[in-house]
């Protein structure tokens, strides 16, 4: 299992790397298939996010789905801490269910108990702007509409039950994915309590 750990605009000391190596070796007990762990580092400028302000970002790939956890604390090494506990937790969810493809009966998931409930109202989902125009003169890093960070991931049709684990893994509040029914773009989404949500894309 390689181990990458990055700082965005920040400076990774080797005897912090050699902590985050020491303490993802327990990990791997879960799944013996991991190829990649990435860790990143990244620094929140705001002084009002002063307990909040090292966020510590962990990615695990492997032949099955990618596993994500992040936290962020005062200090690196408490985010380390509390992003590995989320990050054990959705790995040994992953083990279990694997456990359960192999002849085990699966659990109800939490859709399907509360598929059956009455539901208030929903309320309109608030809708994204086609496009946002972005200003003639150079972005500030500041600005809240400057794009940071962009992902491009395989169009795999899954269902909505897959969708919503794989949700889960990665501790998004949504998750956007090709549905298997119906073929269309479509995304999941967490609404109040245990109620979630679908998008789709019209034809």
């Amino acid at each position: 299992m390689d181990i990458l750990v990055k700082g965005r605009n920040v400076e990774v000391p080797e005897h912090y790397r050699m902590h985050v190596a020491e303490k993802l070796r327990k990990i791997e007990r879960y799944d013996q298939k991991l190829i990649r762990v990435d860790v990143e580092l990244s620094h929140e400028r705001n002084p009002r996010q002063s307990d909040y302000c090292q966020r510590v970002e962990i990615t695990c790939v492997a032949r099955g789905p990618v596993v994500r956890a992040e936290a962020c604390a005062s200090d690196f090494y408490t985010a380390l801490d509390h992003a590995i506990a989320k990050l054990d937790a959705r790995l040994r969810r992953v083990a279990d269910r694997r456990r359960v493809h192999r002849g085990r009966h699966a659990p109800l998931s939490v859709a399907a108990a509360t598929s059956g409930l009455p539901s208030p109202v929903d309320e309109l989902f608030p809708p994204v702007p086609a496009a946002v125009a972005a200003p003639s003169a150079r972005q500030d890093d500041d600005q809240p509409w400057h794009v940071v960070r962009e992902k491009e991931h395989d169009a795999l049709p899954m269902t909505v039950d897959d969708a919503l684990y794989q949700m889960e893994l990665v501790g998004h509040d949504f998750f956007l994915f090709l549905d298997k029914e119906s073929g269309r773009p479509s995304v999941v989404y967490r609404r109040r309590a245990y109620d979630y949500g679908v998008i789709s894309l019209a034809a």
